[in-house]
């Protein structure tokens, strides 16, 4: 609380469980208080170092009490965590991007229901009205759109991760699924279906891969019809029952999937195809429709093996964490499953073996390749923390040293670590989790393809009803007419652009996260290939985020041991890397028999400092410039002790107690080795203009740029004037900014890719970007930028290719091309789309 007539809430207190502060919940809570009485502004406060985000309410007293307010926030939240639910569900097989489209907007058209996601990997993330509608019933609805969901068992997803408990529930009961009692409002159930059951919608009895067993009879059937019709003396009947067997195999899916698309009054392109064999049937041309629906079925096959190519890619990072983890119970060693581990648990790790757990290091010391979840590629050195207790109540705060995650593999030692975070929450379980959930999301060029399709398809199906009556105007028999105008209707298919954009994007996330990146959804991945600038923070970004307290400098009779142990009782509050050098160095300055001094109230004031009570009197920490603004002006030493700190690049830190200083002091940091190097290649590949923006001072923060080869460097940026900035740069080109997703969120947000780092160590930095670099260094930004580019490329090729082909082959049709050979070209781009695409799986960035 900043004043008398403002109150903030944490936000997951409020609404527990909302993923973040973008969620609609968020947003009807905040439109819900701003219509109270006495509310005069209602706002969120982003994520900090010491702090969750909050909800702020500005109110008038004279209308409303504190207490009040407080009752009024929670009562709305309560209500809205009641009223509408979240839910992620696996599905029991991939989903044909059309597919999803069209369950999507069934979805999205029942009462109760505000907002439909299906991921074509197989997911449905679904935000409802529990007045209107309930669990089961999306259940039901889903099974009766032919996209069942699988399996809800006891909280292990169908990646292999557990994330969350969930009652077995079959489809349509009356239970509650897919949240706890305590947590309504969780977005990230996760549930397993198992293996077994991937692409069981399109498999039956035959499994998985039964589209393709259809086609290749299909196939079959129709070479021995041609074989029959061309080179024997069979009878007709005996070609032409082939071609109809042909006809089965290869419309057996494709009928299905025009069945449910009439039955929502839509047309899609499986109608097209349906519509132009019959119409090739009525004809006789029974070898022409039977090699249509042949290639066709084929291509639709291949576009399923395509999207579980990129499924399995990010399934394989789930598979990464072991089932089972060796706990010391009771001094015996227990092979217990990862989900039944419970926090402080001693989990035995042995040498080669996978980790299987997030924690710290109690005992032992090896090497550990953390490539499958941060992309480093040299194993990180790791050792035992020296104070357990102390690691046990921040293990967030501790040094990469001390840390491991689950799915990175124990080199040659032995590990004893305890546990820090239960198996729903490790990070590779919530890389998993964000992956699937970000590819719900639509880039710009896929809703463009979307749009586009649903203008095209009723343009194509007029100009072919005209096409029939083409022997009214020009000198030929209807059969001439009708057989050119099914050769339209299969030409005009746009089958490869239906398959283009998601084959892409799916693949470009998959490998994207197999390279330690978090990319979340298409439009990010395509606007990292877009960049023509990066704005970067200096502290824990650019340099390695661990200061060291470098110089001490009392003012006006001030002692060194009075500046101290103010300094390092209030910064013992916070856990920002500068304050962090002052305890730890400082402490190492002091006498060992000095105690701190005791203070109270600690808060921080954004982008200025920090202040506390001690006794009667206020202590502030700071940069210069906050107390030339407010209170006592600084001394003419204090000035001149600042003066020559700056003329170092040392950065400051001002000490005042009461209405006196105490002195200054200087931290200095140093850049990142990896730093100098990505951005040297990043200049390489072409990214013209690179900045810094920090809030140090300019001289230091100029210091650093130069070492590091930077353009420019802004230094004395408060949080308002980093989104100025970036805002600026976005004026000439788009731009990144990468930070360590927790100051620099409101510079994240107006960047046109947010990018943060350490996302494997900031449970911030993976909610607050839209791109995650999971290793706490600048390595994988190149390679991150590279395969946004190459996603573009691959994304612009498939269209091209998809529109070409349709523009070509629908006069081409017109003027006398035969159905077989449109079938043959049609189909065939389609499959050239889904191999382009595949190829973001095994993509490597040149050196």
């Amino acid at each position: 609380m900043t004043n008398k007539n403002t109150v903030q809430l944490d936000l997951e207190l409020v609404l527990p469980q909302a993923p973040d502060a973008a969620d609609a919940c968020v947003q009807r809570l905040v439109t819900e208080l701003e219509g109270q009485d006495g509310m005069l502004r209602v706002h969120l406060l982003s994520a900090n170092d010491s702090e969750p985000a909050r909800i702020c309410v500005h109110f008038d007293p004279q209308l409303s009490s504190l207490g009040r307010v407080r009752e009024l926030v929670v009562a709305a939240g309560a209500r809205l965590t009641q009223r509408f639910g979240h839910v992620h569900w696996p599905l029991q097989s991939t989903v044909h991007p059309r597919r999803s489209r069209l369950v999507e907007e069934r979805l999205a058209a029942l009462v109760g229901v505000t907002e439909a996601r299906i991921n074509p990997q197989g997911w449905a993330r679904i935000e409802f009205n529990r007045e209107l509608v309930t669990e089961p019933d999306l259940l039901l609805a889903l099974e009766e759109l032919g996209v069942p969901v699988g399996q809800l068992s006891a909280g292990v997803s169908m990646h292999g991760v557990i994330e969350s408990a969930a009652p077995a529930v079959p489809a349509g009961s009356d239970a509650a699924v897919g949240r706890q009692d305590d947590h309504d409002h969780d977005h990230d159930k996760g549930q397993d279906h198992g293996h077994a059951d991937h692409g069981h919608a399109h498999g039956g009895w035959l499994g998985p891969n039964a589209e393709l067993y259809f086609a290749l009879a299909s196939g079959v059937a129709l070479v021995a019809g041609y074989v029959l019709n061309r080179f024997s003396d069979a009878p007709a009947w005996a070609a032409t029952s082939c071609y109809l067997l042909a006809y089965f195999f290869g419309g057996y899916f494709t009928l299905g999937e025009a069945w449910r698309a009439v039955r929502a009054r839509r047309l899609e392109i499986d109608s097209l195809m349906l519509v132009a064999a019959a119409g090739a049937g009525a004809l006789g041309a029974w070898g022409e429709g039977a090699l249509l629906l042949f290639l066709f079925s084929l291509g639709h096959a291949l576009e399923h093996y395509a999207l579980g190519r990129a499924k399995r890619a990010i399934e394989a990072l789930g598979e990464l964490m072991p089932r089972l983890a060796e706990v010391l119970r009771d001094g015996q060693l227990v092979p217990v499953p990862v989900e039944q581990l419970v926090l402080g648990d001693t989990v035995l790790v042995r040498p080669n073996s996978r980790i299987a757990v997030d924690g710290f290091i109690l005992d032992g010391s090896s090497s550990v390749d953390q490539a499958p979840v941060t992309g480093e590629s040299v194993p990180v050195d790791k050792r035992a923390v020296a104070d357990v207790s102390a690691a046990a109540a921040q293990p967030d705060r501790l040094d990469a040293e001390h840390r491991v995650f689950a799915g990175t593999i124990n080199g040659s030692g032995v590990l004893h670590i305890q546990v820090t975070r239960l198996a729903a929450d490790t990070v590779l379980a919530r890389i998993v989790r964000m992956v699937s959930e970000a590819e719900t999301l639509k880039s710009p060029t896929q809703r463009f393809t979307d749009r586009f399709e649903r203008i095209f398809v009723p343009t194509v199906l007029g100009f072919v009803a005209l096409l029939l009556f083409a022997w009214v105007v020009i000198d030929e028999p209807f059969r001439d007419s009708f057989y050119r105008a099914m050769a339209v209707l299969v030409a005009a298919s746009p089958c490869a652009l239906a398959i283009a954009i998601p084959s892409a994007v799916l693949s470009g996330v998959a490998r994207a996260a197999r390279g330690g990146v978090l990319v979340k959804g298409g439009g990010p991945l395509e606007r990292l290939g877009s960049l023509g600038a990066i704005a970067f923070d200096k502290t824990g970004t650019l340099t390695e985020g661990k200061p060291r307290l470098s110089d001490v400098l009392p003012v006006d009779g001030a002692s060194e041991q009075a500046l101290l142990s103010v300094a390092i009782a209030v910064e013992a509050f916070s856990d920002h890397p500068l304050a962090s050098a002052v305890v730890r160095d400082g402490t190492a300055r002091l006498p060992a028999d000095a105690q701190p001094a005791s203070v109270t109230d600690v808060r921080s004031v954004t982008g200025q400092g920090v202040q506390a009570q001690l006794g009667a009197e206020l202590v502030q920490i700071g940069k210069l410039a906050w107390f030339t603004q407010t209170g006592v002006a600084p001394t003419p030493a204090v000035l001149q002790a600042c003066e020559t700190l700056q003329s170092q690049g040392r950065t400051l830190m001002v000490v005042r107690q009461g209405d006196h200083y105490l002195g200054v002091l200087g931290l200095m940091d140093t850049p990142r080795e990896s730093a100098r190097q990505a951005i040297a290649r990043l200049r390489a590949m072409g990214i013209d203009r690179m900045v810094m923006i920090s809030g140090d001072h300019q001289r230091v923060a100029a210091a650093i740029a130069a070492q590091l080869g930077l353009d420019e460097a802004m230094g004395d940026l408060l949080p308002q004037d980093k989104v100025q900035a970036i805002q600026r740069l976005k004026q000439r080109q788009p731009v990144a900014m990468v930070g360590d997703g927790v100051n620099d969120a409101p510079a994240l947000a107006h960047a046109s890719v947010g990018i943060a780092m350490g996302g494997a160590g900031s449970d911030v930095a993976l909610e607050s970007a839209e791109v995650a670099l999971m290793g706490d260094d600048l390595s994988t930004l190149p390679f991150a930028i590279a395969l946004g580019r190459r996603t573009q490329r691959v994304i612009r090729q498939n269209l091209w290719m998809s529109l070409g082909m349709v523009a070509v082959l629908i006069p081409a049709t017109v003027f006398g091309l035969q159905i077989g050979m449109a079938v043959a070209l049609h189909e065939g781009s389609t499959l050239v789309v889904v191999a382009n695409a595949l190829r973001l799986l095994a993509f490597r960035p040149a050196d």
